[in-house]
């Protein structure tokens, strides 16, 4: 199991990769699964796809142009969303589902105008082997300003969760915090980006919070729930992949997925087994 770490650098480089992610991007997931916010994390995926397009046609493989492509069109997204939720009669996860289809049409037009030098497969699915440094020092800066920024704002975060009418009438500004909070979703996915591709990034960061609902009742259970079962996925799913010859991105997906029925059918809290077992049974 440890060999291919042992061996090869790029593997390294992935693992080290994958378990920033691992901190930063699940927790942000519990919190979208508390506000029922869930498919939102699979359009902001599917929204950074034409900054990091048009970043890569003009600019080339370059890491910061793709990574602020991406975050400009993820916030694009978000900001023309919300405005268009709070200023019209549309609701904000129908509007957003508007603005992420036009962006995702826009992202493939923008690949397919390049003429084949944009590869739409690397786009859409990642390459976690290909992690070089300076991808590497970018997730483990997004975990580092992730993390901080979740202390920072974790009271008004989760009275905004729970009672969003309470922090109104108290005057505790909950459409910044939330706008806060989907930019750092933006940025994760963005991170997870380099090694996942835009519709496997989500995968890290959902998957691993759903299961995580099984596992502890609390809210501070959950987020290290998460943390840790996104991290098991990642050493997991690349050993998987390397002895297997499968896609990596994929293999660490399916692991979460794996593990996600796991949780599911045999967690704790809440799962099919707890459910039966909590069942009163009747004697004849």
């Amino acid at each position: 199991m440890f060999e291919p770490f042992l061996e090869f650098a790029f593997m390294r480089r992935a693992l080290v990769g994958c378990l920033a992610l691992s901190l930063s991007a699940p927790p942000l997931g519990v919190f979208l699964v508390l506000r029922r916010l869930s498919l939102i994390g699979d359009a902001l995926g599917h929204a950074i796809l034409p900054g990091v397009a048009f970043a890569v046609a003009v600019f080339g493989l370059s890491l910061l142009a793709m990574s602020v492509g991406g975050v400009l069109a993820g916030l694009a997204v978000v900001l023309g969303a919300g405005l268009a939720a709070r200023g019209t009669a549309l609701r904000e996860d129908a509007s957003l589902a508007g603005f992420y289809l036009v962006a995702l049409a826009l992202g493939v037009a923008i690949v397919s105008a390049s003429g084949g030098r944009i590869d739409l497969m690397a786009l859409l699915f990642g390459a976690v082997l290909a992690v070089d440094d300076p991808a590497l020092l970018f997730m483990a800066g997004t975990a580092s300003v992730t993390l901080i920024a979740l202390a920072v704002m974790w009271r008004p975060l989760v009275i905004e969760t729970f009672d969003p009418g309470f922090l109104r009438a108290a005057r505790g500004r909950g459409a910044v915090w939330h706008l806060g909070f989907l930019a750092l979703v933006v940025l994760n996915l963005v991170a997870a980006f380099h090694a996942l591709g835009t519709l496997m990034a989500v995968g890290l960061m959902m998957l691993p919070a759903t299961a995580a609902r099984f596992w502890s009742a609390s809210l501070g259970g959950q987020v290290v729930a998460a943390a840790l079962l996104a991290m098991v996925a990642s050493a997991t799913g690349l050993t998987l992949s390397f002895h297997a010859d499968v896609p990596t991105g994929p293999a660490i997906v399916l692991t979460a997925g794996a593990l996600w029925l796991v949780s599911l059918a045999a967690g704790p809290q809440g799962s099919l087994l707890a459910q039966v077992l909590r069942r009163p049974h009747y004697a004849g």
